[in-house]
């Protein structure tokens, strides 16, 4: 029989892959395609033996997936040249062009070359190569060798090891992926919750003797009928998921990308319906499935450790009549407890929080609560107990954020709270929150109790002071759990929660003041974020208005503490100490205008005055050196800067008030988390240009800009910049900057414009704010008490957007004054007052406000 030429095998093999991909179009069966690419490939290898044989007494062995007969279309293929003895130079010659043949033929290969010492010894020093060696299938050459490999292997295995190993083994990825199912581009292979874990039990349970599928494991006591079926359609559905990624992109891809996201949801035929997106239900019933993965993991792998590991009868402690202790986890002492009696669900949370001692809930409970969930119906929503021991979980002095956690992960919040369960696993794309909608909320509930915990009070201060002589605490965490429960519906979702919550309070008893502060903090909780962020604290009138707003110190102190959570649990880019700051200033604002002292302009500036000239005699200057530099400063300096600024201006500029030199300064804020830059120079039409310029260059992000012209000309302006994500010294680049800017401006005065020393560093904008746009918007508004206009933007953020925004300032003749730089992770709303001519004009401010849109729009592209 003549022998096929390599050419040939790879055109038949490119045939059979297109026809197995065909069939799977057109009936939508994963493991129809998983199967028929491998019997592909084994023909294709198979055949390929005849013009590149193996090694004389060898055998060729499928391992790993492919060993285990799933093939993914543009997976590794995973082989094993099995020798009886260590390869003679020949040997080694003839694998090398069997391998290289592969490699021709469009196949990857992932091969090792080993005799069965060599496996038995790399078995033993690494648990993937034992993993891999379990699935191992006979392709070609001696059975008989792979046989007696097979047998070893199973002889050397040790259960107990094993399942330790791999348990280690799957923490540390799980830790990789942050230790969440829920991240916005999850591996749908090696994430939480994705086939990696499924494949696990699998593993385990086959070196635990009880079998190596579903359906033979199905047949022991270690899965019922329904969590058969659940895992068999995960399964399924993961499979399904891996099989369109590696077919959308052409290669070997499982993360499931922003990129991908739209395409994958048109693949699947998910259509837009009100509020959102295709791709966002996509990932909603992907994080469904991916939490009941997990669900069933922990379970499973909890089951399988106790029969591994079994402990003495007489180790089991008595709770209660219902609940009891087993290998230091809470189980019950009827199997069919929460059945008969479904108010035991929230009790047994409650008795995890009382006995700090339980490591989590027994395979027993687990299993049984996740079978009870659906037991959680109207009338069990409506029963006082049950809505008593709910507030009981919240009203703990520990343990409430593991208890919400385990509560969402079993499904038993979401079926409590309906609402909640609308917003599981939903996303957001609004470029700033890093997390799920759920996620999102259970990370401010974590905050808010870290607020309580003394280990923390060092990283919030403030925070810890204040909850620490706050009332009823726990009714916080009530207004975490709703305050973005209507996210996603349309319309207002601060107000929709606000109803939601007060509907939650009338079924739950609570009433009066603690109900009206609910409410007020679930529609109010974006206000104080909006207002220390995007207004003028200067501005008297500002703090009078947010004061009204507050009404008490109660309100106060609820919503600053919740604002700090809140902002903190959206994403780690978005928190920093500047931040904080501002939030810190309005809440002492405010408190002294509901103490009756009513913010006023001349009390604030002689304030502002007493505390600055107290620092500054600390420094050892003398009170007229002082005179001369605050001579030349008016009003709404003292206003928008604080003490502590002024003191630092001051003790640089006092003998340089008409330096024809620009003096630039910059220190470290916070804890090495932004760096705060001052320019005084000779003021110029092309200043701010200049100075954005340069921090565009060096891809340093402004984050506010104070800008302020003295009487005598000089341009006194402050900057709060951050580096990139991937610098973290403030303190080197502080004396970088000052050189690098310094001379920037020296040689802007002599209009011998240059680029920074060291090259440019720039940074595209993010995937996410490319698949995920947001629409540009620009509000002009004239300020009622000056002859000042107030510039509103928001658009995505990218490198540069504040210099290109400068620049059409500098066009149109428009000055800035102040402004206030938002960044929310990647979206910026950013608030600009603005003076000039052209801002007078119907028709030229009209093409300024183009201009603008024109701007942003370049920058959401």
């Amino acid at each position: 029989m003549r022998a096929p030429t390599v050419t040939l095998l790879r055109n038949q093999l490119a045939q059979r892959r297109n026809d197995a991909i065909l069939g799977f179009r057109e009936h939508l069966r994963p493991e129809l395609l998983l199967t028929a690419l491998r019997r592909a490939v084994d023909h294709t290898l198979r055949e390929l033996l005849r013009l590149y044989p193996l090694p004389a007494g060898s055998a060729l062995a499928a391992v790993g997936g492919y060993g285990r007969g799933e093939l993914y279309p543009y997976s590794d293929v995973d082989v094993l040249v099995l020798l009886r003895e260590p390869p003679s130079r020949e040997d080694s010659a003839m694998v090398e062009a069997l391998i290289a043949a592969m490699w021709d033929l469009g196949i990857e290969p992932g091969h090792s070359v080993r005799t069965i010492e060599d496996c038995q010894r790399e078995a033993a020093n690494d648990i993937t190569v034992e993993t891999a060696l379990m699935e191992a299938r006979w392709l070609a050459g001696d059975k008989e060798l792979l046989g007696r490999l097979c047998a070893v292997m199973r002889e050397q295995m040790d259960a107990q090891t094993f399942f330790q190993a791999k348990r280690a083994e799957m923490q540390q990825r799980h830790a990789r992926h942050q230790d969440t199912p829920y991240a916005l581009e999850p591996n749908c292979k090696e994430a939480p919750g994705g086939l990696r874990d499924l494949q696990v039990v699998l593993w385990m349970a086959q070196a635990a003797g009880l079998g190596s599928t579903w359906r033979e494991i199905a047949r022991t006591d270690l899965l019922t009928a329904a969590e058969f079926r659940a895992l068999r359609r995960a399964d399924m559905a993961f499979k399904r998921l891996r099989i369109e990624l590696h077919l959308l992109t052409g290669r070997r891809e499982d993360r499931v990308l922003f990129d991908l996201q739209p395409g994958l949801a048109a693949i699947y035929g998910f259509e837009a319906v009100k509020n959102r997106r295709p791709s966002e239900i996509l990932m909603q019933r992907y994080y469904w499935a991916a939490r009941a993965v997990s669900q069933l993991n922990i379970i499973l792998m909890q089951s399988i450790e106790e029969l591994l590991f079994p402990a003495p009868d007489d180790q089991v402690q008595t709770i209660d009549d219902d609940f009891c202790v087993r290998r230091g986890r809470l189980g019950l002492r009827r199997d069919d407890g929460f059945e008969r009696n479904p108010a035991l669900l929230f009790r047994a949370f409650l008795v995890m929080q009382e006995h700090p001692e339980l490591v989590g809930m027994s395979a027993q409970a687990l299993r049984a609560m996740w079978h009870a969930r659906r037991r959680i119906d109207a009338q069990f929503r409506r029963n006082p107990v049950n809505r008593h021991q709910f507030l009981q979980i919240l009203q703990q002095p520990r343990g409430i954020v593991h208890a919400l956690r385990g509560m969402t992960m079993l499904n038993i919040l979401p079926r409590y709270l309906p609402v909640f369960r609308r917003i599981v696993g939903q996303m957001q794309h609004d470029l700033f929150h890093a997390y799920t909608v759920d996620q999102h909320i259970l990370m401010v509930v974590r905050n808010l109790r870290r607020f309580t915990m003394p280990e923390h009070a060092q990283e919030y201060p403030l925070a810890s002071q204040l909850i620490a002589d706050f009332d009823r605490h726990w009714l916080l965490y009530v207004a975490a759990l709703f305050h973005d429960i209507a996210k996603g519906r349309g319309g207002d979702h601060s107000e929709l929660g606000a109803q939601e919550v007060r509907r939650f309070c009338q079924d739950h008893g609570i009433d009066g003041e603690d109900a009206q502060l609910l409410e007020f903090l679930v529609r109010q909780h974006l206000t104080m974020s909006m207002v220390a962020q995007k207004r003028d604290l200067s501005d008297p009138e500002i703090v009078r208005e947010f004061t009204r707003c507050v009404q008490n110190e109660r309100q106060l102190t609820a919503l600053y503490l919740l604002t700090v959570a809140d902002i903190r649990g959206t994403s780690p880019k978005v928190w920093n100490s500047w931040k904080g700051k501002l939030l810190e200033n309005l809440y002492h604002l405010t408190l002294s205008a509901l103490g009756g002292a009513q913010p006023d302009t001349r009390t604030v500036l002689a304030q502002r005055k007493e505390l600055a000239a107290n620092e500054i005699r600390l420094m050892g200057l003398r009170d007229e050196s002082r005179d001369a530099f605050w001579s030349q400063l008016d009003i709404a300096y003292f206003l928008r800067h604080e003490a502590s600024e002024i003191a630092w201006h001051t003790r640089h500029l006092y003998y340089r008030v008409n330096s024809p030199d620009p003096v630039v300064k910059a220190r470290v804020l916070g804890q090495n988390e932004a760096l705060q830059v001052m320019v005084y120079t000779k003021d110029t039409d092309e200043l701010f240009v200049t100075i954005c310029r340069y921090f565009d260059h060096r891809a340093l992000s402004i984050q506010d800009a104070r800008i302020h012209t003295t009487h005598h000309g000089w341009a006194l302006d402050s900057f709060i910049v951050l580096l990139p994500a991937h610098e973290k010294d403030y303190r080197s680049h502080a004396s970088l900057v000052e050189h690098e800017l310094h001379e920037q401006l020296r040689q802007a005065q002599d209009h011998t414009y240059g680029r920074p020393a060291g090259g440019v560093i720039r940074r595209s904008g993010s995937r996410r704010s490319r698949v995920f746009p947001i629409i540009p918007n620009v509000e002009l508004q004239p300020d009622e008490r000056s002859t000042s206009w107030r510039l509103s933007v928001t658009s995505a953020d990218r490198p540069g957007l504040l210099y290109s925004l400068a620049r059409v300032f500098a066009a149109n003749s428009v000055s800035l004054k102040m402004a206030k730089i938002l960044t929310l992770g990647d979206r910026v709303e950013d608030i600009f007052i603005i003076e000039g001519d052209v801002l007078g004009h119907p028709r030229a401010q009209l093409q300024f406000e183009r201009d603008i849109l024109a701007t942003l729009d370049s920058a959401s592209s």
